[in-house]
């Protein structure tokens, strides 16, 4: 095409962006390039530099009785001794969520169900990986031979690099959690591996729960123990009710914050820094009648609903969740949180990528500058 050159956005049209006009003598010149496999960055540079993050991700919410139901189904449909991991994928609303299989971002996400007896077969992969149970009794995870128990609202850490196995007790019960994983990131920076243990399941090589007995006290550090050199949490899972006691005492002596209300990081105790290197996680408590104010910020986060009911404002559309829901919030992209329950406190557990954000200091945020900090919502 010949003629000026289009200009989708109006800022565009400014001294330091791409204006050129093109002429038959360039597209000749074009076609030259491309032949050598050579192009003009003018060409597109307006359109991979954008004036601010453009998330080619959107806002998408997983009802729970649904997805649960779709669990369920999958026990009696695959064995997981043939699917290596019985998970039912969760894909974010896009194209790019299918493409990359993604829930947000670089991050993905799934849901698993397991039966009393079964496990999932020992394995390790360049991903890093964590866990928020949503129901069940009698679920473990067996990391590097420490045998770790789990409980509903438990957050588990399995890093990257490390064997790991999942159960469920054979007198326990159909148990369901959340995965994360990172790993639409390691493919992206084709970094992954993966390998399978020499035994269906690893062997217990501790006592049960020694990690987080010998590092889940709060402020506590043990003595007289191996120092803990590994670039992760010690603790390996963050327990319900020490997480939900804990946002109940901050709440005593802090308003909280006009966001998220009272939120808490899942740690490392050593460091103060996040648990695993490239994910992060939050436990949030919205007061009863919370109606949160709107911000965005560079990095992703995916939600699960621990207790109550509320709706999230995203990108100006509403979204109403209760308990074990999911939902997403893509990059740079306007979000607040409301707890429709005026007397009840709601629990919003969530996971991130702000560890990689932080480690190439492009962790941006800012509040909504308008309408007293709320959005117009469209529905």
């Amino acid at each position: 095409m010949t003629g000026p050159s289009t200009i989708i956005d109006p800022r565009d049209d400014v001294l330091g962006r791409s204006r050129v006009t093109d002429t038959p003598e360039l597209e000749a010149f074009y076609e030259e390039l491309a032949a050598r496999n050579a192009g003009a960055f003018w060409k597109r540079a307006n359109a991979i530099e954008p004036w601010e993050p453009a998330t080619r991700y959107r806002p998408t919410l997983w009802r729970y009785a649904e997805m649960r139901a779709m669990c369920l189904r999958a026990l009696d449909l695959v064995r997981p001794d043939e699917a290596g991991r019985r998970v039912v994928t969760l894909l974010n609303d896009s194209d790019a969520g299918r493409e990359n299989v993604a829930v947000c971002g670089w991050l993905f996400s799934g849901m698993q169900a397991m039966r009393p007896g079964e496990i999932t077969p020992a394995h390790k992969h360049t991903a890093s990986a964590h866990r928020f149970i949503m129901e069940g009794k009698g679920a473990y995870t067996v990391v590097d031979g420490h045998h770790i128990t789990l409980g509903a609202n438990d957050y588990v850490l399995t890093p990257n690099g490390c064997w790991h196995d999942h159960g469920v007790a054979a007198d326990g019960e159909v148990s369901i959690w959340q995965d994360g994983l990172d790993i639409p990131l390691m493919n992206s920076l084709e970094t992954n591996f993966y390998a399978v243990y020499d035994q269906p399941a690893q062997t217990a090589a501790y006592p049960a729960d020694d990690l987080p007995l010998t590092y889940g006290g709060a402020a506590l550090r043990p003595e007289g123990v191996a120092a803990w050199e590994k670039p992760y949490s010690p603790v390996m899972v963050y327990r319900w009710e020490a997480v939900r006691d804990a946002l109940l005492n901050l709440a005593k002596v802090s308003v909280g914050s006009p966001f998220d209300g009272h939120m808490m990081r899942y740690a490392n105790p050593l460091t103060g820094g996040w648990a695993l290197q490239t994910m992060g996680a939050h436990m949030r408590m919205l007061p009863g009648g919370f109606r949160g104010k709107a911000h965005r910020h560079t990095g992703n986060v995916v939600y699960n609903v621990a207790r109550g009911r509320g709706c999230s404002i995203i990108g100006g559309q509403r979204y109403d969740w209760q308990t074990h829901d999911i939902f997403c919030v893509p990059a740079w992209t306007w979000h607040e949180h409301v707890n429709l329950d005026a007397a009840e406190e709601a629990f919003l557990f969530s996971f991130n990528d702000f560890p990689v954000m932080e480690a190439l200091g492009v962790r941006i945020e800012e509040p909504f500058p308008k309408n007293d900090g709320h959005q117009i919502c469209a529905s």
